[in-house]
């Protein structure tokens, strides 16, 4: 099955900006955490692939070659969207071939020995990212070999330089009127030649190892943030240099509130009477308690705006804001006597009871109708 266009599964134009090509992701990320659609494999297929999409367009090189050679261009690029320990990159496919090409065939200098860059995903709760953390990761990946110090000999043993081309690592290749420079196919391009390759490594300079790296995660991240540690991806081939670490932040979705940039918003359940009568209500915000004032008469919906009750982002000067929105529950399995009360204060009000919402509703409504003559 062919993958569909990531721009697409964003739902945005290929024209979009780096802020709405988050702020869209944010959404669908949301939507389709595995944590809010428990047992739903769709949707857990439709994370993967939004993370997967978003990981290649909010990349600015990956974007290029996404646009100009579409999925064959970023090839091996994306990762599948999953949490824990992932790759960039990897050998072979066209973005490969491109990369040589541009890089290597126009004068620029080619690392063909360093190591892979690595993606970790990193899930906080809201109040972890609100706050910040420090985290000791466990990532899996090649690190340099103790036993030859990286250089891929045998200990005693020389490495000499690639007689093919000269230990340059790239061999220059006539192509009509154009002379094309492509990584040497006798050393891989390294310009080095192991004949006693080291036992332990087997020649590659790395093993394979668990790492435990220490990542500092600033106060007020979001969801789709990534945090470089440069050096800490896959160690380099023979001595090569290292690739980096990208933490990418998961913010899972929170019991009472909902994250909108740095602004929070809740619903807040009251009785009726309260909204009727007025009177004081406690809610909750990440520093704390906050009592509000429902004046009397208070409408279902009406939002109280709690200034700096908010997150402070890692970019923002100031804390946003926390907007609680009343809303109204109707009590359920009523007694004999709350019944006949209600009953009572329905009749006792009849027409005198004043309902500025339902007025202005009915008002519209009649109108309509004799607009449309119904």
């Amino acid at each position: 099955m062919s993958k569909r266009d990531y721009y697409e599964i964003l739902e945005v134009s290929r024209t979009v900006d780096d802020g709405e090509l988050k702020k869209s992701y944010r959404r669908l990320a949301m939507r389709y955490h595995p944590d809010r659609n428990p047992g739903d494999s769709s949707a857990e297929e439709r994370f993967k692939e939004i993370n997967e999409a978003y990981e290649v367009l909010s990349d600015p090189q990956k974007r290029r070659a996404y646009d100009q050679y579409g999925h064959a261009g970023v090839q091996g690029g994306a990762g599948g969207g999953g949490a824990g320990f992932g790759g960039f990159g990897g050998a072979g496919g066209f973005g490969d071939i491109f990369e040589q090409f541009t890089r290597g065939g126009f004068g620029f200098q080619q690392d063909p020995g360093r190591g892979s860059d690595l993606r970790y995903r990193l899930d906080l709760t809201l109040e972890e990212a609100a706050s910040g953390k420090t985290v000791e990761l466990e990532i899996p990946s090649s690190v340099m070999c103790e036993a030859c110090h990286g250089t891929g000999a045998e200990p005693g043993s020389e490495v000499e330089d690639c007689r093919t081309c000269g230990g340059h690592g790239q061999v220059r290749m006539a192509q009509g009127f154009f002379s094309v420079t492509r990584p040497c196919p006798a050393c891989g391009g390294s310009g080095k030649v192991i004949k006693n390759p080291c036992k332990s490594c087997k020649g590659q300079g790395r093993v394979k190892k668990n790492r435990q790296v220490e990542v500092k995660i600033p106060a007020g991240v979001d969801t789709g943030d990534r945090i470089r540690l440069t050096g800490e991806g896959e160690a380099g081939e023979r001595g090569g240099a290292a690739g980096d670490l990208y933490v990418e932040i998961q913010v899972r979705p929170h019991s009472l509130f909902e994250r909108d940039g740095d602004d929070l918003h809740c619903a807040v359940p009251v009785s009726f009477t309260t909204l009727a009568l007025g009177g004081e209500l406690e809610v909750p915000t990440l520093s704390g308690r906050v009592k509000i004032q429902i004046p009397a008469g208070t409408q279902s919906g009406r939002v109280f705006l709690l200034r700096g009750k908010g997150i402070q982002g890692v970019r923002s000067r100031m804390a946003g804001d926390l907007h609680c929105r009343v809303q109204v529950e109707v009590p359920v399995k009523l007694s004999e006597r709350q019944r006949e009360l209600l009953q009572e204060f329905a009749a006792e009000t009849g027409e005198l009871a004043q309902h500025p919402q339902q007025e202005s509703w009915w008002a519209k409504a009649k109108d309509f109708f004799e607009r449309m003559g119904i």
